[in-house]
């Protein structure tokens, strides 16, 4: 059987010596045709000139041929060099396409490389699966504006989630009564801005892990609550928006889910809670609105601020906010974040009063982000 050879093996200069042999002319006569140095044209021949534009435009009026004939012969040639057994740019792509590497990479969860094999041993790890084929599984019930599926970097912060949770040690055992024993522990703590701090201890003594994840880029990840067994909730925000009405109502949020024992099965994340872009009450799901009713009760009587409503409507003022968060003992940018959710004040009404608590509650919580990376 005869062997196959691709065509594409072979120098332009091949084609030309053929071109040459059926018209009986010499390198030199083609060279004299060309207007060209004869070594020029016998390193064509020989395939160690490349040909440029200039030099296929000259072939084709020399053999009555198109300048591109010429052009795709090199291309051609030269493509044939190249190993197509080099699949480091695909590889590359595939990883960019799963997960957002860079940022990554700058938080400090995977190695800085651009070795494109240690690079998917990195990928591979962190999403715990053996090839890139392989789909990344987080069970999850995610809630957004968009089809609910999840983006890659919503998995990816997800996942750095969990590995921190893992490494997270707790001082009690989590059942009903440790539960509420943290909710009486944090109820005491929603008044003062500094009392923050203690969050992360009363919930380790009720079992519950406690952590914070500085948020990627375009995620709009608020909170998420998962188990690491039927007995080790773990709760992660990502205070993206640094506010105490917003980190007070997602905490809450999110231990609604834990008292509903929501996540077991799936994890519940949970995005664009309070806000401008806060998805309406009416489209939310039924345990989406159960955790939403829980924290605003939890936070400020529903009853009270019904009331209070009705008294001062429309005459809000910075003052009457605060005697009433003052009386019923919570901080008042909660209260101004509640009335803003409810629409009875612009977003633009007592700002000053929404604190920043960021810097209070990473001081003592578990933390990811913000020039601080965990090895885990």
């Amino acid at each position: 059987m005869a062997q196959r050879i691709n065509p594409e093996a072979f120098t332009p200069g091949e084609y030309i010596r053929e071109e040459l042999v059926e018209r009986g002319w010499t390198q030199m006569d083609l060279a004299e045709i060309l207007g060209r140095p004869p070594q020029v044209v016998n390193e064509i021949v020989a395939g160690k000139r490349s040909i440029t534009p200039e030099t296929a435009r000259g072939l084709g009026d020399a053999f009555g041929t198109s300048a591109q004939l010429w052009m795709n012969l090199e291309a051609s040639y030269q493509l044939s060099r190249v190993s197509a057994k080099d699949d480091t740019v695909s590889r590359r792509a595939l990883l960019y396409g799963m997960a957002p590497i860079k940022e990554m990479q700058r938080r400090g969860w995977i190695e800085t490389t651009s070795n494109a094999e240690v690079l998917e041993t990195q990928v591979l790890g962190f999403f715990e699966i053996s090839a890139l084929d392989q789909p990344i599984r987080f069970d999850h019930a995610a809630r957004k504006s968009t089809d609910g599926s999840l983006t890659p970097a919503q998995l990816a912060w997800l996942y750095r989630a969990r590995q921190l949770a893992r490494a997270l040690k707790v001082e009690g055992k989590f059942s009903t009564a440790s539960l509420n024993s943290a909710l009486a522990g944090l109820s005491k703590l929603k008044r003062d801005l500094e009392e923050a701090r203690h969050i992360p201890r009363v919930l380790s003594a009720a079992g519950i892990r406690f952590l914070i994840v500085e948020p990627l880029p375009h995620t709009k990840i608020d909170g998420v609550c998962f188990w690491l067994d039927a007995s080790s909730p773990v709760i992660a925000l990502s205070v993206r928006y640094d506010r105490i009405d917003w980190f007070w109502h997602t905490l809450m949020h999110e231990i609604a889910h834990v008292k509903n024992k929501d996540g077991m099965e799936s994890p519940t994340l949970d995005t664009e809670l309070v806000g401008v872009d806060a998805q309406p009450f009416e489209d939310k799901a039924d345990e989406e609105k159960a955790a939403d009713l829980f924290a605003v009760n939890f936070l400020v009587s529903q009853a009270k601020l019904e009331k209070f409503i009705a008294r001062i409507h429309p005459l809000y003022s910075k003052l009457k906010i605060s005697a009433f968060a003052n009386s019923n003992e919570v901080h008042p940018g909660i209260v101004v974040g509640q009335l803003q959710y409810r629409k009875k004040i612009a977003y633009a009404h007592s700002r000053d009063l929404l604190v920043k608590v960021r810097n209070i509650v990473i001081s003592s919580a578990l933390t990811d982000g913000w020039g601080s990376t965990i090895s885990a």
